[in-house]
């Protein structure tokens, strides 16, 4: 039977924040800490329902109105990277789910890390940037991390049908996204809409063009070298259109385990939550008999050049990773804007981890300012 747990969810406004408010409410837990970019009157809302101890809005304006709209309440609210750390290292909780998007999550969840928390992750800049110095920091602190991300949670699951010494291959599942099976040429003519257009998930702007492109199945990569200690050349990207198998585990004497569920990201997030036990909860049953066939295609990262980007920052290490994730966060801002065709989010990608400062053994300054850097970098050169 699982525990209780008592809440901090850093991004509560957006697609994996909301999902996971409707896991904590169908399990019954507190949730006591609360924090959003942007979203005053749905964290307000958020707030009225939920009671939780701490509301932080990082835009200090937004910070003070929302105040004001929650002055009839107990609800304290804050503001800023100082109303996020709170928010991360609040006494009364025991998990903290890191749903924020971008590097702005990395020094929270360190502090989360640092108060011995469960840290149920959902933030990739994190592990793709900063990996290895975040899971010292864990092992060092005692504190556990237990991946949200669908491929990540079923690789998590399915690694626990053997020792880590018998693991022969970690093969992470891709949809593909909207354009798998295109020319390079074709998507020069992608238009944000198209990109928009996910076949089988429900997702933020980022995380979907992310996937239209494919960088997000290559953060997903790294992600994996960080969370579960594995060499490159041990993980592999299988397309998978169905998205039905979210991620599969070979073992030495040739099995293969695999999670399988519907595209319902509330699955991931209970089992963060729960782990090691599972409750019936508000994620959607796979029907076996509906699902139709299963296929399995390679990748194609000549033609999904920030699939290859990220591989070759996966490579390099060092801060190559934090450039190639700084530089497609920019890229990207700029597709949805209007500014730069669909390729050139790659291209920017490659240019940026050729152009800015490597350093090989970096520390945490030297992430964030190799974060810096490729932002700049990139707005730069931005036509």
């Amino acid at each position: 039977m699982s525990i209780k747990r008592r809440i901090s969810l850093l991004g509560s406004t957006g697609s994996i924040g909301r999902q996971s408010l409707e896991v904590i409410d169908s399990l019954g837990y507190e949730c006591v800490a609360l924090t959003a970019n942007t979203g005053a009157a749905l964290i307000e809302a958020q707030a009225r329902k939920f009671k939780p101890k701490l509301a932080v809005l990082f835009d200090e304006q937004a910070a003070y109105d929302l105040k004001v709209k929650l002055a009839d309440t107990s609800v304290k609210v804050l503001s800023g990277m100082d109303g996020l750390i709170e928010a991360a290292s609040i006494e009364e909780a025991d998990t903290v789910i890191t749903a924020v998007s971008g590097m702005i999550g990395l020094k929270p969840t360190l502090a989360a890390i640092d108060t011995g928390k469960r840290i149920a992750l959902a933030n990739k800049e994190t592990l793709v940037c900063a990996g290895e110095l975040v899971m010292d920091r864990a092992e060092q602190m005692g504190a556990e991390i237990i991946p949200v991300d669908s491929e990540h949670s079923a690789l998590f699951q399915s690694l626990h049908s053997g020792k880590r010494t018998e693991v022969e291959k970690l093969i992470i599942t891709a949809s593909g996204g909207p354009f798998f099976g295109w020319s390079y040429d074709e998507l020069e003519n992608v238009t944000v809409d198209m990109a928009l257009k996910h076949p089988n998930w429900s997702m933020g702007q980022k995380i979907t063009i992310d996937s239209a492109t494919m960088m997000n199945k290559g953060l997903e990569v790294i992600e994996a070298m960080r969370l579960y200690r594995m060499p490159l050349e041990k993980i592999e990207v299988a397309v998978h259109r169905q998205s039905i198998v979210h991620s599969l585990v070979e073992f030495v004497d040739g099995s293969l385990i695999a999670q399988l569920g519907t595209a319902d990201m509330r699955l991931p997030i209970q089992y963060a939550l729960t782990f090691p036990y599972r409750t019936a909860g508000p994620a959607s049953k796979l029907d076996l008999f509906s699902c139709g066939d299963l296929t399995f295609q390679r990748p194609d990262p000549d033609t999904f050049t920030c699939l290859s980007a990220a591989f070759e920052a996966a490579s390099r290490g060092g801060t190559a990773c934090a450039v190639m994730n700084g530089a497609d966060e920019v890229a990207v801002a700029a597709f949805l804007g209007g500014k730069i065709g669909f390729n050139d989010i790659g291209r920017l990608v490659w240019k940026a981890m050729e152009h800015v400062t490597f350093v090989a053994d970096p520390g945490l300054e030297d992430i964030l300012e190799a974060d810096r850097e490729a932002r700049s970098f990139v707005a730069d050169n931005i036509n």
